[in-house]
């Protein structure tokens, strides 16, 4: 009985702090030269408006690789003012027959937006590997929870454009095809991980610049 009641008071020293920050600081600018820490970039002394403000999504991406998309970010590194306030953004450009392939976010959900053209959008969940996929149109919006595979690819006659909002200020980004066949994994080690055949996987490394 006496450990029920000690539980809240001990939850709320651990809260206090937390709270006492948010009240006490509006905003910590990241000052990019002191490096990144597991608690976010330290806090830049001296800021102005241009901290809070970019610009770096105003223009459209250059789909000329691989994938025919690209994708503009503007978290922490581009887009300072956003250390600590947990959001970032990205802009994405898919080409005609383009594809944003199978990737995850460890540190962030996502919240994709299409402002131009049409594409298939899906999430593949972790507990069931059940596929939930959309077909979106302009003024669309879908959400795939933090961590989760997703994907998307354009299926219409024009250039696809996604604004895209982040729950983190760096949501991180691995995308698979690279993570299996743009690195230094053994090419006789691959088949046991992909049940790929050699010549295939000598295919996809070849193609990703990966080495054997």
């Amino acid at each position: 009985m006496a450990n029920a009641m000690l539980l809240p008071v001990i939850l709320s020293f651990l809260i206090l702090p937390f709270s006492a920050m948010a009240l006490t600081q509006d905003f910590c600018v990241a000052d990019l030269p002191r490096g990144d820490t597991p608690a976010g970039y330290p806090c830049k002394a001296h800021v102005s408006a241009d901290d809070f403000y970019y610009n770096g999504l105003a223009l459209p991406g250059n789909t000329n690789n691989i994938f025919r998309a690209t994708v503009t970010p503007a978290s922490v590194s581009q887009f300072p003012g956003v250390n600590g306030l947990g959001i970032s953004a990205a802009r994405v450009d898919i080409a005609v027959g383009g594809v944003v392939p199978l990737h995850t976010h460890p540190a962030a959900t996502e919240l994709i937006f299409v402002t131009q053209g049409t594409i298939v959008a899906a999430f593949i969940s972790s507990d069931s590997n059940t596929v939930y996929s959309k077909t979106l149109n302009k003024g669309d919006i879908m959400v795939f929870p933090q961590g989760l595979l997703h994907y998307q690819y354009n299926i219409g006659v024009t250039p696809a454009v996604l604004l895209v909002a982040f729950s983190g200020p760096n949501p991180g980004l691995q995308i698979t095809v690279l993570a299996l066949f743009a690195n230094n994994i053994p090419s006789d080690v691959l088949p046991k991980l992909t049940f790929l055949d050699a010549a295939q996987i000598m295919k996809y490394k070849s193609m990703l610049n990966g080495t054997a």
